[in-house]
């Protein structure tokens, strides 16, 4: 147990050295976790909204739009709708009017379901809060959201989205209420698909957007318009990204040294624990070799004990220059 201790212990530290190396790389290497979080939010408010639509199409009549009135309190700034069709029916004759949304026919779900939902969502003050926040960029308009589930049974759960694509023409959005861009800003349409992935288009008649593809939409703006940057030699990177790519190279530099130095102390330490143990190990084996020898009687001579022999092999013979 004596030497199985330290032995652990040199170990962990070495573990913890060579650690130390891959996590200062890693720390300029990663990104932030945000926008994964921020996508799996948005899902789980989509399943939640799908949920809360369906339960609103009671006895549902085809082509009639259903508003989802009992929401969570902490929902009730959103507005869900939901709207029931037959495939065929949409493909052949689209739907004009879907509050802000005009869906031309073509429309082709897949995979092919008979009847098809689709649920509205307006997000309202919860657009750039919590779902869709978009960096440098100020919302106009709420983000608004159009998804195709199954229609066959109104009762289900977690649905998975259909597949739909406007072949005929796109799908138009209008905005009912777009705050006035800056001066001197341009307003852009973006559109979020499924993943969770940003597009930008532009906008026509000051509120309208275009779409061949389900997902959420809005208008934005740029929060901050940015002055012309100065021409940069070719094959020159921009100053900010030079000097981020600097930083990067100073931490890694550093971290490299600072662990090289740490792995160098402790391999030290474990070169002279080694030397140290070998010592231990030769005495100890002494020690136990002289345990074993012939062990000698012990004399009284005064007060003091010592070893004495009892016997000798050889008499003692004087010495004389005479032979016999």
């Amino acid at each position: 147990m004596e030497l199985l201790l330290p032995s652990l212990v040199m170990v962990f530290a070495l573990v913890l050295c060579f650690e130390s190396l891959p996590s200062v790389r890693a720390q300029s290497t990663t990104t932030s976790p945000g926008s994964s979080s921020k996508r799996e939010e948005a899902k789980a408010l989509d399943a939640l909204l799908q949920q809360y639509a369906y339960r609103a199409l009671v006895n549902p009549k085809t082509g009639i739009i259903y508003n989802a009135t009992h929401l969570p309190s902490n929902l009730t700034e959103i507005e869900v709708a939901a709207l029931r069709l037959r495939s065929g029916s949409l493909r052949r004759k689209g739907f004009q009017a879907y509050n802000e949304f005009e869906i031309p026919k073509g429309l082709i779900g897949s995979p092919y379901v008979e009847r098809l939902v689709l649920v509205y969502q307006n997000l309202g003050n919860w657009s750039s809060r919590y779902y869709y926040p978009l960096p440098n960029y100020t919302y106009l308009a709420p983000v608004l959201g159009l998804l195709a589930y199954d229609g066959s049974n109104l009762s289900a759960t977690n649905l998975s989205e259909l597949d739909i694509d406007a072949s005929e023409g796109p799908i138009l959005v209008k905005f009912r209420d777009v705050k006035q861009a800056p001066h001197g800003a341009v307003a852009k349409c973006v559109w979020f698909d499924l993943q969770g992935s940003s597009n930008f288009s532009n906008v026509t008649g000051g509120n309208t957007c275009s779409t061949t593809q389900q997902g959420h939409f809005s208008i934005v703006v740029k929060s901050t318009a940015p002055l012309a940057p100065s021409p940069t030699p070719a094959g020159a990177a921009p100053k900010g990204e030079g000097e981020k790519g600097n930083n990067k190279k100073v931490w890694i530099i550093v971290g490299s040294v600072v662990g090289g130095l740490a792995l160098l102390v402790l391999l030290s330490l474990l070169v002279l624990w080694m030397s140290k143990y070998k010592q231990k190990k030769k005495m100890q084996q002494m020690e136990r070799a002289a345990e074993v020898g012939e062990p000698l009687q012990m004399a009284s001579i005064g007060d003091t004990k010592a070893p004495a022999a009892t016997v000798t092999r050889t008499q003692p013979t004087l010495e004389h220059e005479y032979a016999p």
